[in-house]
């Protein structure tokens, strides 16, 4: 805009000169700005005529440690050259797709890919790409949106826990670990060649008609107690900064917790406090997995509702042989009492207790600030304390969850044998 006015102030002046003087200096200064004014103007106008571009996502879902992968594609159909050719995408992505500055041929094309690192869980949003060009003055631009914006989900990181055990249900007809029956039972696990004595029921006919010899399928008996979690995200007890935060860690948690007992074939519900109350009823199967981590992926500290309400509010949707997962990093014994009730019903209760100090003094030593006063520090492990005991005087099962170490570390049911206990 200041070129374009002093471009006009120029103009305007030599305009006045040449005619009130009539110097064939001044004329000629005058033919030559209009002559490069024009060219750029023709320039501008030519640049993205006959050009084509788009671009292609790899994927719209993603899990946190994977890579996006975005081509490229630019397609010159006319026989004059783009010199002066700039791509932006545009995103709210945690690290922004990349853009480049490039000419381009007469009848060519430019290709390239681009990988961009997912980060963070969320939903983010890509807008429609952004293809520019201009003169080598500065004077004149001109830009054209190409293709739709698109929604990226990024789910969370789904860490492996192999020594996480939920406790078994005392319900009749189901088992805590995997066992062949020779009942038909709703999972199909395999199949396997037919022997004299299989009931013509159980034949697969599929794999029958592409092997030509009779097979049929084998089944598990239904699994152990289904799983209900509770995720408290309430704005005012989460503590931390980034990835090294309760919330993170308490979507990791229930994310890990979650993906585990749906591929035991356990259903799996969801019940997040957050500014909307979020609820998802119990399923099971890959579609409420991916459910579950959408919901996952949207979760913020951002409830008003302290987690004796959600619990007070939420056990009636707990059947009996069903477990209570808590995750919480509140240090506030109302809401053990609500659990408290569940053994009578027959319902299993866990709690995953996020230590909010410890990532507390994470943060303030990663921002430069100093610990926590003495009296601050005693009050916070004193709180700590005093809720672990409520929960022993309970007889409730608690897994503490401190910053930098392994959910498979962290997650461990007495009594499993992890290889650390080996090594001893």
């Amino acid at each position: 805009m200041i070129a374009r006015l002093q471009l006009l102030v120029l103009a305007t002046i030599l305009v006045v000169g040449a005619f009130s003087t009539g110097a064939d200096f001044l004329f000629y200064l005058l033919y030559l700005l209009l002559i490069v004014v024009g060219g750029a103007y023709v320039l501008t106008r030519l640049g993205l005529s006959d050009l084509e571009a788009g671009y292609a996502l790899s994927q719209l879902h993603g899990s946190v440690g994977e890579h996006l992968r975005v081509t490229y594609t630019l397609r010159n159909s006319s026989r004059i050259a783009k010199p002066w050719l700039e791509v932006v995408h545009p995103s709210n992505l945690p690290v922004a797709l990349p853009g480049r500055a490039l000419l381009l041929a007469g009848r060519s094309e430019r290709t390239w890919l681009t990988r961009v690192p997912l980060t963070r869980r969320g939903h983010f949003r890509i807008d429609p790409l952004q293809v520019r060009t201009g003169d080598p003055f500065g004077l004149f631009e001109a830009s054209a949106a190409v293709g739709s914006g698109a929604t990226l989900v990024v789910y969370p990181r789904v860490e492996p826990i192999p020594f996480w055990r939920l406790p078994a249900t005392a319900l009749e007809g189901t088992h805590a670990s995997r066992e062949r029956t020779l009942q038909t039972t709703p999972l199909v696990t395999s199949v396997r060649p037919y022997v004299p004595g299989d009931g013509y029921n159980r034949i697969h006919w599929r794999t029958t008609a592409r092997h030509q010899e009779l097979y049929v399928r084998e089944f598990d008996l239904e699994q152990a107690a289904d799983i209900w979690i509770f995720l408290d995200l309430e704005r005012g007890v989460h503590r931390g900064r980034g990835d090294e935060s309760t919330i993170e860690a308490a979507v990791r948690v229930a994310a890990a917790v979650g993906a585990r007992a749906l591929t035991e074939h356990r259903a799996v519900g969801l019940t997040g406090s957050g500014h909307h109350l979020a609820l998802l009823p119990a399923d099971r199967g890959a579609r409420q997995h991916q459910k579950l981590m959408q919901q996952l992926a949207a979760a913020q500290p951002d409830g008003i509702a302290p987690l004796v309400e959600v619990l007070s509010h939420g056990v009636g949707w707990l059947r009996r042989g069903m477990t209570a997962l808590v995750i919480s990093p509140s240090t506030d014994p109302a809401w053990v009492r609500p659990l408290a009730s569940l053994r009578g019903r027959g319902v299993g209760t866990v709690v995953c207790h996020l230590d909010g100090p410890a990532y507390d003094a994470l943060a303030r030593e990663t921002d430069g600030r100093g610990p926590a006063g003495p009296a601050e520090a005693a009050e916070q492990a004193r709180a700590v304390r005093a809720l672990r005991h409520t929960l022993a005087e309970y007889d409730l099962p608690v897994h503490a969850i401190v910053p930098r170490v392994r959910l498979a570390e962290l997650l461990v049911t007495p009594g499993a044998v992890t290889p650390r206990a080996i090594a001893r």
